[in-house]
């Protein structure tokens, strides 16, 4: 099995919205594939259905080689599936956590699994702590065991480093790639960026509706925006003169600089150009990057909850 993951025209929708729409994706075994964009994009309700917990209105495709429609049970059992929001049981301690995730599962050798798993993710010093005594970086390193007891095949992370510090953060996708360089696939969704450059590949979700996908390091070529970073004085005029000029489509604030694009290269390298002539301001041309790219992409997208005009303006 070369692809772990491929569906077409998978389609949720509750009510009147639409909060998934006619999403396709390709997964192959043992990479890691970031799912990237804002809360609210459809991201959650995307991996849901790819592991069997809802059933789509529309679209079709396999996870794991079983049908996500008639064959959820068995994806369920070979899938480590780490909710957003902490779910274990908080009055537990961590052993106990483990050893009630193995039971569900009917792990063999349940004892055992169990304590190479608190060996695993460092965990062993502090088996006999209540879960809700733990930071959110120890609670992230108990959720990633549990999910891991019964060696899945597939691992999908929501938002696995929300409110979790850089160092956990950090150790967090360095037990993600081994994983990885083991053959387990991964798919997590994100919005920090400094996860997305993580990543094999990375499709932009926005709104229900996927924006495009492919190699992370492709991703800004094939959007095809040119890039220049400005620093100097009163970045704020400048930007607000940026914005009003011909060939410049973004201007996007990143410390104390600007970074400036266009996709229309003749127009955008004359508006650049008149601007590097007045000598204010200093220009440095750099590759596009990921944040460049998803401002850029969100920039054009269309809320699918936002209310029409006459329903905003009705009382």
């Amino acid at each position: 099995m070369t692809d772990v993951i491929a569906v077409t025209g998978l389609t949720k929708i509750y009510g009147d919205k639409r909060v998934v729409d006619d999403f396709d994706i390709t997964v192959p075994r043992g990479a890691i594939y970031g799912f990237l964009g804002p809360n609210g994009s459809g991201k959650t309700t995307t991996i849901r259905m790819l592991c069997g917990l809802l059933t789509p209105n529309a679209g079709q495709g396999t996870c794991l080689g079983f049908d996500i429609r008639t064959e959820a049970d068995r994806i369920k059992e070979q899938v480590g599936y780490m909710t957003q929001k902490f779910s274990l049981y908080e009055d537990l301690s961590i052993r106990e956590n483990l050893d009630f995730i193995g039971r569900m599962y009917r792990v063999k050798n349940r004892g055992e699994r169990v304590a190479a798993a608190l060996d695993d993710l460092g965990l062993a010093n502090r088996a006999s702590q209540l879960a809700g005594t733990l930071s959110g970086g120890w609670k992230q390193r108990l959720a990633l065991a549990a999910c891991l007891l019964h060696d899945p095949k597939l691992l999908l992370l929501d938002e696995p480093t929300a409110g979790v510090d850089p160092k956990a953060r950090r150790d967090f996708w360095d037990e993600i790639r081994r994983l990885a360089g083991q053959g387990v696939t991964v798919l997590v969704s994100t919005h920090y960026m400094d996860e997305a450059v993580q990543c094999d590949r990375i499709a932009y979700i926005a709104y229900g509706r996927k924006l495009i996908d492919g190699p992370s390091a492709e991703i800004p070529q094939q959007v095809g925006l040119e890039t220049w970073r400005v620093e100097g004085p009163d970045l704020a005029a400048l930007e607000t003169r940026l914005k009003s000029m011909p060939g410049i489509v973004q201007v996007a604030r990143f410390g104390s600089s600007l970074h400036v694009s266009g996709t229309d290269r003749q127009a955008f390298e004359k508006a650049v150009n008149a601007l590097k002539a007045e000598g204010t301001h200093r220009w440095s041309q750099q590759i596009a990057g990921l944040e460049e790219a998803f401002i850029y992409l969100m920039a054009g997208s269309q809320d699918n909850f936002a209310a029409a005009p006459d329903e905003a303006a009705s009382p």
